[in-house]
């Protein structure tokens, strides 16, 4: 296991936060769009925020974080909340809820790798499994929650945008960059492809039906 100097770990859990956030918004703006009531806005919010971490820890063998540490999911409750109140004028923003869907994919899958680099070291497929893992196991929930088919299924460039990220994030890595900016510039990547493929609808090939 390597072990890491405080800042480090304060960094990280930085990241971890705005990840949280991140899906957590977009998980309450799904419900919204859906019409649920609050305390539905808040599960979806908290299911989004929480479970792909939750479900990368019990893959790696640890007690999910989520579960010991209550900032989480107060987090993706206030979150919730904060959307609950506050929808009607973040709805004026275009788009807002997909900014940080760009946003919590790109920080969700370097934290997960991060996780995977910090239990197993500098190991390209754990490292890349944990990251994908994390990104797009709230995404998937969120739609499947709301009996839609997840985007990372079907629409544009997503878990490839996570791909990309993480791959670069091990190369920065391998050549003895610190991992503080390796995460920052491959959040970065994630974030920017990610927003990237919204914007000039940027899809993966798919069977053509006759």
């Amino acid at each position: 296991m390597v072990d890491f100097a405080f800042p480090i770990d304060g960094f990280i859990s930085l990241l971890d936060y705005l990840g949280t956030i991140a899906f957590a918004v977009t998980g309450a703006a799904k419900a919204i769009s859906h019409k649920a009531d609050i305390f539905g806005i808040i599960v979806l919010a908290t299911v989004v925020g929480v479970s792909g971490g939750i479900t990368r820890d019990v893959i790696f063998g640890r007690f999910p974080t989520a579960f010991s540490d209550p900032i989480y999911v107060t987090i993706s409750v206030i979150t919730g909340v904060t959307m609950f109140f506050l929808y009607s004028k973040l709805k004026k923003q275009m788009n807002v809820w997909l900014i940080f869907d760009a946003v919590g994919l790109g920080v969700f899958s370097i934290i997960g790798s991060s996780i995977a680099y910090q239990i197993i070291g500098l190991n390209f497929l754990p490292m890349l499994f944990a990251g994908i893992i994390t990104a797009i196991g709230g995404g998937i929930l969120r739609d499947v929650f709301v009996r839609e088919i997840p985007i990372v299924f079907v629409k544009e460039v997503y878990a490839v945008a996570s791909i990309v990220g993480i791959t670069i994030f091990y190369v920065f890595l391998s050549s003895g960059i610190d991992i503080q900016i390796a995460s920052v510039i491959g959040i970065a990547f994630t974030t920017g492809i990610r927003l990237l493929a919204m914007k000039y609808n940027w899809n993966l090939p798919k069977v053509q039906e006759t």
